[in-house]
Order: structure tokens, then C-alpha cells, then sequence
């Protein structure tokens, strides 16, 4: 045997290394550090387990030539895949088919035969990958069910194992030890072990959101689990392999998170790992955050990345699953909650009479209430539960609500996002928003599908105008008129127009400056018959830009009338009575005469304006006849 050399790649196993992030965790007080996993020879901490199980399974009469059944996400198949190729075994793994194509490529590539199984159903549904698996070995001579979910060997493993190395490592100096809860193995083994060295180290799990660990332990309640994307965490069952009372804490983390994590690790630490290893690691700055002091903590990373190449660190895929900071997707439950009016959270005790909770939720309206105790949510009371208490006739109404919760529910955050609410709503009667142990809010199928079709009509809606649209008109068509009207006494009038827009007080027209400040901009707009006061040298051409347009001057005066020209017909019904500029305009009509005299009773120094169309009144008979109104 050649010096240095191992005698095969089993040998390799372990020992992997430990380090410090530095850029992803730079935002936390804390030190984080982490334990590379994904280094050993099959990609993750699974071959430890590999190694376990195969040694249990020859112990109890596994013979040479056997088969290797084992239901998996893909990295315990890969391990086990890697031993019985050195040991002569045959393998036939079954998978749900949310797993990525390399996964199954993986196996097959060491000649495993693999079966890709539903995701989306129940665990006791027969054809789940869990009841695929255990039939395939019931049908099997010579076979050995692996069975991690429920076989002691898992977290043995990891107690006779990981565990040291990692105390021999560290000499127990670190605070928290953090690690994704999947079939419990690590988690448990692990935790066993450093608790027997230190009751001062405490064990936190990483739950994604969907799964059922989460709601257990922090409630106690089994709640509706849902699918979700990240891979090899979480269950919607609770495997014998899991301790969950080793636990002093967990935390809860999304898909997102889960994989901007994952890439953040591979692009600012160098470390290519898979979706659980970013889970784990969101979720221990996450509980970082949350303490009072700085830690030492360490985060357990369980495989590498390649096996993600088609999924995470596929900028295509994270787009089309709203993964990407830069796709903004359909918003977050936190969208959702705020655009309905504001609503108290009502909720009840378990202690609360089914009388009590009768009368709430015919008061508010509501169908289902939360109920809390000590600031944990407990479950949900709803309609249908206390119909089935009333007909079963078992209870009265003086009967405590703590006897009928109902677990048909899910939990999620502010920050989940819509795609993965919807899945949840799919599954159970309604979401409840929780940020920490607290109830911010209610989601049921009906508020999902209002918030969804109210996005519609606002993304369907045409651009919005300006909204003072008739304003807007009249600033543009005020600075036209007073350009022809630079005759020579016109240059007051051209000042006004200008000096009712900007609202200055004029400074070189003497006499009629002081009108256009008095005037209010309700006026102005009337005051544009002005243009007419050119009139008073040439009573032909003010007449044409009253009923037509003229040459030169007119045609800024044509354009400006129909500004005016709208509020004339519409201001004379009301601001008539009010300001006599309004009437201005009637006084180039032959009629009207006497009213274009009332004037100057208002406005004195409109009175030369209100004189200079006088002239202007046989105009009309110039041109085309006027209207009697």
C-alpha cells in the first residue's frame, strides 16, 4: 500500500472542513461559521449515514448480490449509490419528482434504477415516494429497506460520528449549533451528542415554509403542510428519526430565501452548495438577528451545488419562479394585507365558550378565529367545526373551543410571496400571517383571489393623464393671445393675460394691471376675449377673432377662444352672477349691450375693457351674423 494512499474512496469520508463566512454574514454582530459538508466523496453529510446503514443492514444478514431500496430526495441515494459500487450491491431508489434532473441522472449514472414519484400527495397516499419505496422492498427478495425516516442507524450515525468530529474540531467552542430539519438524523444525533458535552449549547432547526416542524413546535398543532421548492428539508410527516425535543429552537425560512442565500454563498464565499445549505444558513443569520448577544454559531452545510445547475443557479428558472430580486412577481402577503382596510385580529382562548366564539363571529362577519394562548397560536375555530360539535350533540355551548381546534390551516409570513401562498390555499382552508409568535392577519381563498383580480384591473387600466386637463389647456393657450397683442396700446392687455397666469403684480402697465391681480383665475379664462381690445384701432379685425379667425393676430386669438370658449358657455350658467368677465364675452353679441354696460361695475378698470368691444358691434354686420342666445 502506497504511503499517503487509502484503500478506497469509503475511507475519505469525514474530516471535512470548517470556516468562517465573512461577507454573507457581515451584517450580523455574531460569528458564523460553517461545516462543510458538501466536500465528502458522494457530495453530502449522507455518507456518513450510507456507511451506518450498510453496516446495521450486513450486521442483520444482508448478503452479497442484495438490493438497496431506499425512498430519497437524492442525496442518500447518491451515498448509498457510492457504497454498494464498491461492495457489489444493486440499488433501486424512488424520488418525488420535484427533485432536479441531476439528481436522477446522478444515480443512474452509478446504475441505480430510479422511480420519480408525484410530489403533491399526501404521505399516506400510495402512490407518494414513501409508500412506492416500502412496496418496491415488499416485493423484493433479498432486499434491504433503508428506510431513513425510521431507522435508528440515521442519527446513530451522527451521534457515533459527526458529532465528535465536530466537538474534536471546535474543542465546544461554540454557542449554537443550526442545521435544516429533514429526517431528523443530523439534527438529533448531533444535538444528542453536544448536549452530553454541554447543556450551554443550544440546537436550532431550519424549517421551510410548508412543512409541518415549524407549526409543531411552536404551537403544537399539526398544521396543513404544502409544497415547496427547496430540496432535501422539510416533511409533511413526522419520521421516528427526528428528536424534536432536542431542540431549543427553530426557525422558519422561504424558498427565496433559501436560494439568493444559496447563490450569495457560491459567488461571495466560494463555497457551491445546495438549497438546503442556504436554508441553513438564512435561517442562522435570521436567528442571529434575534439575540441579545454575539454568538458562535455553526451551520451545518449538507451537499454541493452541482446537483442544483438546472434549478438555483439558473437565472431562467429563479425568473420564472419569481426567485429573482429583479422579477417582481406578484408581491408578498405583506402586499396583500396592505390592500384591504385595516382590520383588528380578533382572537379567541382556548378557555373561550363555543357561546363566545358563536357570538364573535357573528358580530365581525367572520368565518374562523385564531386562538392564542400565551401568545401562541393554538389552532383555528371555524364555522364548520362548530356545526359538527352542534350536530354531534357531544358538547354544549358552554363547552371550551380548546376541545374542537381544527389543524386544516397554514402559517406563513409577511414576506412569503403570493406564488407559494397560493400553493398553501390549495391545500388548507386558510393562511394565518404570523411575524414571530405573533397573529398579524387571515388569508383566506376569497382575499387571494380579490387581490389577484384587483392587480389585474390596475395593470390593465391605461396610463393615467394628467388630471387638469381643461387647466392644461388654458396655461398653454394664455402666453399665445398676448403675442399678437403687441400693438401699442395693447401692451397692457398682452400683459394681462401673462399676469393672470403667473399671478405677479404687474409693473409697467398702470391702469389695467390692476384689474388682471384683482381678477381671481377663475376670471382669466373669460379675460381672454381681451384679444378683442386690439379692436379699438381696428374694430374690423377684433370682430373677426370674435367669430373667426383673423390674419396675423388672430390666429393665436383663434386658438386661445376655445379655451375660453368652453368655460364662456359653461361660466356664464354659473360664475355669470359673479364676475362680469363672464358677460365680457357676450358683449361682442349685439344683443347683450346693455349687459356688457354692468361691467364696470365690478371691475372699474375692466370697464375700458368692457368699452373697447362697443366699437366692435357693427363687426358683426361685416362679417358672419351672430347668434341670439
Amino acid at each position: 500500500m502506497m504511503h499517503g494512499a487509502l484503500e478506497d474512496i469509503t475511507k475519505a469520508v469525514g474530516n471535512t472542513p470548517i470556516v468562517r463566512l465573512n461577507r454573507v454574514a457581515q451584517d450580523v454582530a455574531s460569528e458564523v461559521y460553517v461545516k462543510c459538508e458538501f466536500l465528502n466523496p458522494g457530495g453530502s453529510h449522507k455518507d456518513r449515514l450510507a456507511w451506518n446503514l450498510l453496516r446495521r443492514a450486513e450486521e442483520n444478514g444482508l448478503r452479497p448480490g442484495g438490493t438497496i431500496v431506499e425512498a430519497t430526495s437524492g442525496n442518500t441515494g447518491a451515498s448509498l449509490a457510492l457504497l454498494a459500487a464498491i461492495k457489489g450491491y444493486k440499488c433501486v431508489f424512488v424520488m418525488p419528482d420535484k427533485m432536479s434532473q441531476e439528481k436522477i441522472s446522478g444515480l443512474r449514472a452509478f446504475g441505480a434504477k430510479v422511480v420519480v414519484c408525484p410530489t403533491a400527495v399526501d404521505a399516506d397516499d400510495p402512490r407518494s415516494y414513501y409508500k412506492t419505496a416500502r412496496r418496491i422492498a415488499d416485493e423484493t427478495p433479498n432486499c434491504f429497506y433503508a428506510n431513513q425516516y425510521h431507522n435508528p442507524a440515521n442519527p446513530e450515525a451522527h451521534y457515533l460520528w459527526t458529532g465528535p468530529e465536530i466537538w474534536k474540531q471546535t474543542q465546544g467552542d461554540f454557542d449554537a449549533f443550526v442545521a435544516g430539519m429533514g429526517t431528523g438524523g443530523t439534527v438529533s444525533g448531533c444535538g444528542k451528542y453536544f448536549k452530553e458535552q454541554s447543556k450551554k449549547v443550544q440546537i436550532v432547526g431550519v424549517d421551510p415554509v410548508g412543512s409541518l416542524y415549524y407549526d409543531f413546535v411552536k404551537t403544537g398543532r399539526i398544521t396543513k403542510p404544502f409544497s415547496y421548492k427547496v430540496e432535501g428539508i422539510g416533511e409533511d410527516f413526522f419520521p421516528t428519526s427526528m428528536n424534536l425535543d432536542i431542540l431549543d429552537d427553530v426557525v422558519r425560512v422561504d424558498d427565496k430565501e433559501c436560494f439568493l442565500m444559496t447563490r450569495a454563498l457560491t459567488r461571495e464565499e466560494g463555497l457551491f452548495v445546495g438549497g438546503s445549505g442556504g436554508a441553513a444558513v438564512a435561517g442562522a443569520i435570521k436567528w442571529a438577528r434575534a439575540q441579545k448577544k454575539p454568538k458562535k454559531i455553526l451551520v451545518f452545510l449538507c451537499d454541493a451545488g452541482q446537483k442544483y445547475v438546472s434549478k438555483i443557479f439558473n437565472d431562467d428558472w429563479m425568473r420564472e419562479n419569481g426567485f429573482l430580486d429583479d422579477e417582481p412577481g406578484l408581491g408578498t402577503v405583506a402586499d396583500l394585507l396592505a390592500s384591504r382596510p385595516r382590520q383588528n385580529i380578533v382572537t379567541a382562548s382556548p378557555r373561550s365558550t363555543v357561546r363566545d366564539v358563536i357570538r364573535s363571529l357573528k358580530e365581525l362577519g367572520i368565518s374562523q378565529l385564531p386562538v392564542v394562548e400565551r401568545g401562541k397560536l393554538r389552532g383555528i375555530v371555524g364555522e364548520v367545526d362548530l356545526l359538527r360539535h352542534l350536530v354531534n350533540g357531544q358538547k354544549t355551548l358552554d363547552s371550551s373551543v380548546g376541545e374542537i381546534l381544527e389543524g386544516d390551516y397554514a402559517t406563513v409570513t409577511p414576506d412569503t410571496k403570493i406564488e407559494l401562498l397560493q400553493n398553501s390555499l390549495a391545500d388548507a382552508k386558510v393562511a394565518i400571517v404570523t411575524n414571530g409568535t405573533d397573529v398579524v392577519g387571515i388569508v383566506t381563498k376569497i382575499d387571494l383571489i380579490d387581490f389577484l383580480a384587483r392587480r389585474q384591473r390596475e395593470e390593465a387600466a391605461p396610463p393615467s393623464v394628467l388630471p387638469p386637463a381643461p387647466s392644461a389647456i388654458v396655461d398653454l393657450a394664455l402666453p399665445k393671445p398676448a403675442k399678437p397683442a403687441a400693438e401699442p396700446k395693447a401692451k397692457a392687455a398682452k400683459a394681462a393675460p401673462a399676469q393672470e397666469t403667473a399671478k405677479p403684480a404687474p409693473a409697467k402697465a398702470p391702469a389695467p394691471a390692476k384689474p388682471a391681480a384683482k381678477a381671481p383665475p377663475a376670471h382669466a379664462k373669460p379675460a381672454k376675449a381681451a384679444p378683442a381690445k386690439p379692436a379699438a384701432k381696428a374694430a374690423p379685425a377684433p370682430a373677426k377673432p370674435a367669430v373667426k379667425a383673423p390674419p396675423a393676430p388672430a390666429k393665436p386669438a383663434a386658438k386661445a377662444p376655445p379655451a375660453p370658449a368652453k368655460p364662456a358657455k359653461a361660466a356664464p350658467a354659473k360664475p355669470a352672477a359673479k364676475a362680469p368677465p363672464a358677460r365680457a364675452p357676450k358683449a361682442t353679441i349685439p344683443p347683450p349691450a346693455p349687459k356688457a354696460a354692468k361691467a364696470p361695475k365690478t371691475a372699474p378698470a375692466k370697464g375700458r375693457a368692457g368699452a373697447k368691444p362697443a366699437p366692435a358691434k357693427p363687426a358683426p354686420s361685416k362679417g358672419k351674423p351672430t347668434k341670439r342666445r
